[in-house]
């Protein structure tokens, strides 16, 4: 689940990270640990993440997450790059992996199935499309809860 901070968050990084030429891709806010870490991952759309997009993002985002006060007690804020196995969240990585392996899962089940695995084709505003050995799937995007890279293949 979701930490209730992390909409707020994202909507105070984002301005941060168009300013510095970077996407935030995600945030998660561990207050399991001690003290809380927050994560948030970056990406540039233009070229590979750097440890200095990292850094630049991490003293700006800092900067404006203290003024904003959102977060009331010590946490650790980490900047970094969320790598290769990960989700696919937006339309740049949906367009972006394109033909590689993915795992779709749904919930509830779609067509008696919750996880659907094959090729990423593409995704539009209600579907995502997956070629299953030249069969094409349609998925409802409402249904989905993931879509993943398929490490495995």
């Amino acid at each position: 689940m979701t930490h209730p901070l992390i909409p707020q968050i994202i909507d105070l990084a984002s301005p941060v990270a168009a300013e510095l030429g970077l996407e935030i891709v995600g945030a998660v806010f561990h207050t399991n640990q001690r003290p809380p870490v927050l994560r948030v991952d970056i990406c540039n759309p233009l070229q590979d993440i750097g440890l200095d997009d990292c850094e630049r993002m991490s003293r700006a985002l800092e900067a404006s997450l203290d003024a904003a006060e959102i977060i009331p007690d010590a946490y650790v804020l980490e900047v970094s790059s969320p790598g290769i196995s990960r989700q696919l969240v937006t339309d740049r990585e949906f367009i972006s992996f394109k033909g590689f392996p993915v795992i779709i899962s749904t919930s509830p089940p779609y067509e008696q199935q919750q996880e659907w695995i094959g090729q990423l084709v593409r995704r539009d505003e209600t579907t995502v499309y997956l070629n299953q050995k030249g069969r094409v799937v349609e998925i409802p995007r409402n249904l989905i809860t993931t879509v993943q890279l398929d490490e495995r293949r």
